[in-house]
């Protein structure tokens, strides 16, 4: 039986553009790209756009970006985690019931995508929901009308939709766990975020960035991090990405470090041991304008993932000009369409520069 449940709904105010690029910290040329994507595709108010990457990577930062230097930065940002809801009560958090609906239902309530009509809907964790509540979405994502729960009249809105998954919805299509038609409306437009691990550099800056915050916030006046606490954030793989370095500098700086944060106080003994085992996956391909370096990954890599590096670096050494990046590849364009789709990799938001 569905009982009402009250979730906050999050209405944002708006931003300027400038304060949420810095947002999103980082100078390496991955982030820069997330960057550049986002601001082409807020240019189209309506477009829907799926948005990829491990958990703790910032995919919630990014669709937050879109949504503040879009046309209706003004209007509502509302955000649900798709995952954290049980199936019985994400259908009327998303679409709302009638009056007497359901047990509890004592007054009619707007859903979430009435809400953010006019905004942005945030759908974080779209691959963990049903499949029976995903062909109940598809029909809002494709006409951007529903019904409310226990009512007869359709209701339409204008919102933009954004979604957001750690895992891979294509591999999810094809073992049936998540609905093909679905996949393919979701995924009009897709950005990928980078893990922590393959922007080291970024790693760095955004650690500095949090102990200046936590500084501030806890009245502390820790001067930085000691050498080897530098090389320890540079080198650790960091498989809970930017929400695990951010709590670790905030542990370090509230409890642990007295005037310089050194390794020891960022990871426990567990994870240092782990650390020192095994060694940093960098980007295993680097391309600047001289020379192209590759380094061997301790466990290895497929030539698919370094072919699908490499056409993302000609991709944005080319500014997203498909003729280009084929002349740059030495291949045909239709070659490069092909190696496109079988690689799974989003030209769209990259064909037309900034």
């Amino acid at each position: 039986m569905i009982n009402e449940m009250t979730i906050e709904t999050p209405v944002i105010k708006p931003l300027t553009q400038n304060r949420f690029e810095q947002a999103i910290i980082g100078e390496s040329p991955q982030i820069k790209r997330v960057i550049s994507e986002a601001k082409k595709i807020a240019r189209s108010s309506l477009i829907t756009t799926l948005i990829v990457g491990e958990s703790g990577t910032g995919k919630e930062l990014v669709a937050r970006l879109i949504h503040h230097i879009g046309n209706y930065a003004s209007q509502p940002f509302v955000d649900i985690n798709c995952g954290a809801i049980p199936e019985s009560l994400l259908e009327s958090e998303l679409f709302g019931y009638e009056k007497g609906a359901f047990t509890g239902a004592h007054t009619q309530k707007k859903g979430l995508f009435e809400l953010a009509d006019g905004g942005t809907i945030f759908l974080d964790e779209i691959g963990n929901t049903s499949l029976n509540f995903q062909v109940k979405l598809l029909k809002a994502v494709e006409n951007k009308r529903f019904r409310r729960v226990g009512g007869v009249k359709e209701v339409q809105v204008s919102t933009r939709i954004i979604a957001a998954t750690n895992i891979d919805l294509y591999e999810a299509v094809k073992v049936k766990k998540f609905r093909e038609d679905l996949y393919y409306r979701l995924n009009v437009c897709q950005i990928s975020v980078p893990p922590l691990r393959e922007r080291a550099d970024d790693a760095l800056i955004l650690a500095n960035h949090f102990i200046r915050h936590f500084n501030r916030e806890f009245e502390r006046h820790i001067k930085g991090l000691t050498p080897e606490a530098e090389e320890l954030i540079k080198t650790y793989s960091w498989p809970g990405n930017v929400r695990q370095l951010k709590n670790a500098i905030e542990r370090a700086v509230l409890v642990e470090a007295e005037e310089w944060i050194e390794a020891h106080h960022l990871l426990r003994r567990s994870e240092l041991s782990r650390s020192n085992a095994v060694a940093k996956t960098a980007m295993p391909l680097q391309i600047t304008d001289n020379e192209i370096r590759f380094n061997l990954p301790p466990n290895g890599i497929s030539l698919e993932e370094v072919e699908r590096q490499l056409i993302l670096a000609a991709l944005q050494k080319s500014e997203g000009n498909l003729s280009k990046t084929a002349r740059l590849l030495k291949i045909s364009r239709g070659k490069l369409r092909y190696r496109l789709e079988k690689l799974r990799i989003n030209p769209r938001v990259s064909e037309t520069p900034l």
